[in-house]
């Protein structure tokens, strides 16, 4: 089990920065993925970014470029660096991990923290 806490999040200006960071309670070696996820307003739940234990990113079509998902084992930390914000980057941000049991992964999310972006 781990819980996972999220900050960072705020409002900006088109075209600005934040870095959302993502707190274990945990050590993060052992959780297979950490990925960063997000739900605009009316919108489903879609992935932003998840790093694996090895490294390999992953990043959803509309961020690729703009965003960077980075992992610190030694501070149990998940970090989102978000440049060229954009209005529809709107959204609570979720942190998520997925830990492996026997025969089933099983996936801890956090609280999430607003995202606003103003044109």
């Amino acid at each position: 089990q781990v819980q996972l806490v999220e900050s960072g999040g705020g409002l900006v200006q088109a075209g600005g920065s934040l870095r959302l960071s993502c707190a274990a309670s945990r050590s993060i070696d052992s959780i297979k993925t950490m990925g960063w996820y997000r739900q605009g307003p009316g919108k489903q739940r879609e992935l932003v970014a998840s790093i694996t234990t090895g490294g390999t990113t992953n990043y959803g079509d509309s961020v690729k470029g703009r965003f960077t998902i980075s992992r610190d084992n030694a501070k149990n930390t998940v970090y989102l660096q978000m440049n060229s914000l954009k209005p529809e980057d709107t959204a609570v941000y979720y942190c998520a991990g997925d830990i492996l049991k026997p025969g089933v992964s099983i996936r801890y999310w956090g609280q999430g923290t607003q995202v606003t972006v103003s044109s």
